[in-house]
This record gives structure tokens, sequence and C-alpha cells, in this order.
């Protein structure tokens, strides 16, 4: 408790000095920019060189059409290279990151205010993906420019092998795991297959993100919002204690193989099982359908929604948004941009991956585009309506990443020490929860 205490008082320490940038910054006209151009904007993204190249065609066909020129920079240590650029009070001209992050910078002041009505085509954007650029103070810091959820991807000839169907529930889930596990469904006589990939590590908030599907489907929540502005810290509810000892039971703590070997320490890049050929499930986002259709191939697996729990079929819905960095001299440009990345023109551009490079927007954001026509997929329709119909996000108004953190720590650790006590575990998890909460001057 008193490492995790620490953790929060350096990450509030953080945020004054970044509420100190931002206050400097917005009075710094465009003399400090990072490129000083005025017809030049500075764009950055997090991305690896295959979503680089999407975003190279983006951005190319943007200055075709308005003459704006783009220095494009990729930056795989997004954050770490923001903090650098805040603290010599530089910062891009325009940023395209995680939805869930939104609530960080802008505590920092790092983000101007968007009036959505300034940006052209901005009523074609669902009040859905508007309400996750609403900061605490009830401004607009984000335009939204791509959303996903995560969906049930499958092993179909493993399905056919062993007379199974796609399961629909918690527990016909557990039970095509098992059998995946157990049955040999790969046929090659040896006991080298798994129910199903789990990237549970406490490393960058893994456990939660994964995690929060089963919450979520077991009707939890991790803080819960009052309407007033506030949160309270609702992981030590009888939903949350059932939700997590369900998962701790079943899948690690359960019979051998249900998840991959290893699980507990697995983050995304590491949990490889499914495209290496030895697990039957993973309930991941659909940035995974390009690597899928290569191995194990396009044939070999499908694309259904997540099994639902006792509370519904819900899961983590994510994103990205468009941020503008918290300076002023290119407000014009940055708009323009802004406009042209959830047009259907550019929103077509960047869903179409070429087989090697990742699309950068999975569900478009733009209302009048339907996935799976764009992309010629019927399995884009399943992700689009899991985002529609059934789907949360995490809280954005916060700054969430303390509570990803610690709410990973939590579960990891109660998936690795199985004779611990669930309901006691959660309780201090939300007694340190409310510690959060209470750095930002958000608990109820």
């Amino acid at each position: 408790m008193g490492d995790r205490r620490r953790r929060h008082r350096l990450a509030a320490a953080a945020t004054v000095a970044g509420l100190m940038f931002g206050t400097a910054a917005c009075g710094s006209g465009s003399d400090n920019a990072g490129n000083s151009d005025p017809n030049t904007l500075e764009v950055w993204t997090r991305s690896d060189p295959d979503s680089a190249a999407t975003y190279d065609r983006v951005f190319a066909a943007f200055t075709k059409k308005t003459g704006i020129k783009i220095d494009y920079q990729p930056v795989v240590n997004f954050d770490q290279q923001l903090q650098s650029r805040a603290s010599t009070k530089d910062l891009p001209d325009v940023m395209i990151n995680d939805t869930a992050l939104m609530g960080s910078y802008q505590s920092q002041g790092l983000l101007k205010p968007i009036d959505p009505a300034s940006i052209a085509g901005g009523d074609r954007i669902t009040d859905k993906s508007w309400s996750s650029t609403v900061g605490i103070d009830g401004k607009h810091y984000g335009i939204p420019y791509s959303r996903q959820a995560q969906t049930l991807m499958i092993r179909s000839d493993w399905l056919k092998k062993l007379g199974l169907k796609a399961p629909t529930t918690w527990q016909e889930m557990l039970s095509v795991a098992q059998a995946f596990a157990t049955e040999d469904p790969d046929g090659d006589g040896k006991a080298d297959t798994y129910g199903m990939v789990a990237p549970a590590s406490a490393q960058n908030g893994y456990a939660a993100m994964w995690g929060a599907s089963f919450l979520w489907q077991g009707g939890a929540q991790i803080i819960a919002p009052d309407g007033k502005g506030t949160y309270t810290p609702a992981m030590d509810s009888t939903a949350a204690i059932n939700a997590v000892t369900w998962m701790k039971d079943n899948l690690f703590c359960g019979k051998k193989g249900v998840v991959q070997p290893g699980a507990i320490t697995a983050v995304t890049a590491t949990a490889t099982n499914f495209q290496d050929g030895n697990a039957g499930m993973y309930m991941t986002g659909p940035y995974n359908i390009t690597t899928f259709d290569a191995t194990p191939g396009k044939n070999k697996y499908e694309v259904v929604p997540a099994p639902a729990g006792p509370a519904g079929g819900d899961v983590l819905a994510d994103g990205e948004n468009v941020y503008l960095g918290a300076r002023t001299g290119k407000d014009e440009k940055e708009l323009a941009l802004a406009s042209f990345l959830v047009s259907a023109e550019g929103q077509k551009i960047a869903m179409a991956g070429t087989g090697v490079h990742q699309p950068v927007v999975r569900i478009p954001v733009n209302s009048t585009l339907d996935a799976a026509k764009v992309r010629n997929d019927a399995r884009w329709s399943v992700v689009q309506k899991a985002y529609e119909h059934a789907s949360e996000q995490f809280p954005n108004a916060p700054d969430f990443a303390p509570i990803k953190q610690d709410t990973a720590d939590a579960l990891n650790s109660i998936f690795t020490y199985c004779g611990g006590d669930v309901r006691s575990q959660l309780k201090e998890l939300n007694d340190t929860l409310a510690g959060d909460l209470k750095d930002q001057d958000l608990l109820t």
C-alpha cells in the first residue's frame, strides 16, 4: 500500500508540473513551436511502422486536398516523449492517441478545449463517441477518430473437429476451453493445446484491460460516477467479488490448460498463443484481425460476440481521439486536419489496411460509414455491433492511469495466489482506488 501511495503522490506532483506547463504554453504563441513553418502541422501518433505507413497515406491525401503540410512523427514511446516535450513548453500541434489518456493529458494542461461545432462533419459523430471526449469541467478535449470493442476470436476448425459450437455464455466458454485443452483439437496426438489466451500481467495495466469485459459482464464497475462530477470506488461490490472469484476459480486456479501457461505474466506482445496455433480462443480487439488472417489463417477462425455473463455481454470499448496541443497559432489548420480525419474520405483511407500495413481506424466514428461494407468483410459487423450496442469504456474524465494500474496489480495478485481471500483483497483495492480519486479531488 505504501508503494502505491508513493506512486500516487509522484503522479500528483507530475500533474501539478503539467498544469504549470499548460498555463505557460497557452500564452506562448507559436514561438516555441516544434515546427515554426506556419503552413506545416507537427503531428504525432503512437504507432509502429505498419500503422505509420497507413497514416502516411492519410496525411498525404490531406496535404493534396488542402496544401497544408504535415510533419508526421510516429512515436512508439509516446507518453515519455510527450512529457519531455511538455517540459520544454513545446507540444506537437496535433496528437492521435488512446481515449483513456484524455483525463491524464487534460489534467496536465496539455490539451486545447474543442467545440464540436468547429469540426466540419462533427454532427456525423454519435453522441456515444463524443461523450468520451468530455472532461471533468464539461468541455470537450478531443475529437473521436477510431473506436473498437472486444469480440471473441475462436478456432472454427477446432470447434468443427470436436463437434462444438461457439459459446454464448461464460459456462459454455469454460466448457469449450476445457475441451480445447484436453481433447486434442489440432489432431497431433499431443497434449499441447490450451483453451484461451489471457494477457493477465500487471504490467501497463493489462490485467485490468483484459479483465474489464468480465467485470462489465458480471455487473461490476471499477469506479462509479455519482452524477455530480465525482466518483465512488466500486470494486468491493457483490458483483465485483463474484466476477473476480469466477475468473480466479475457473480460469487461473481451476483445471490446467484453460488459459495458456504464463498467463499471469503475459502482455499482448507475448500472448501469441492464438497465432502460434496452440490456443483456441482470445477475447481481444479487432486490431488482431489482420494478424490472425495471416496466422493461423482466415479460414481457421471466426469472430463472434463475447459470451455473456450474469449481467449481459458488454465488453471493453476503446479507441483513439485527435488531440490538439495546448498552444496557439495554428488553430484553423488544426481544425481542418481534424475535420478531414473524421470525414468519410479520411476515415476510408485510414480503414484500408494493405494486408501488410494495419488499418488505423477500426470502427469508423463517421456514422455514414459501415465497417463491414467499407472492408467487404462481414466480421467487422460483429465488432461494430459490439461497440454500438454492447460495450462500455473506462471513465475518460478522470486520470484513469493510476486507477487502471492499481486494479491490474490487484487482479494479477488475486489470480497468482490461489489461496487468497478475494473479498478482503478487493476491499484493499477499493481503499487504494479511493486514494487515487482523492488525489484528483474526485472522491465522492
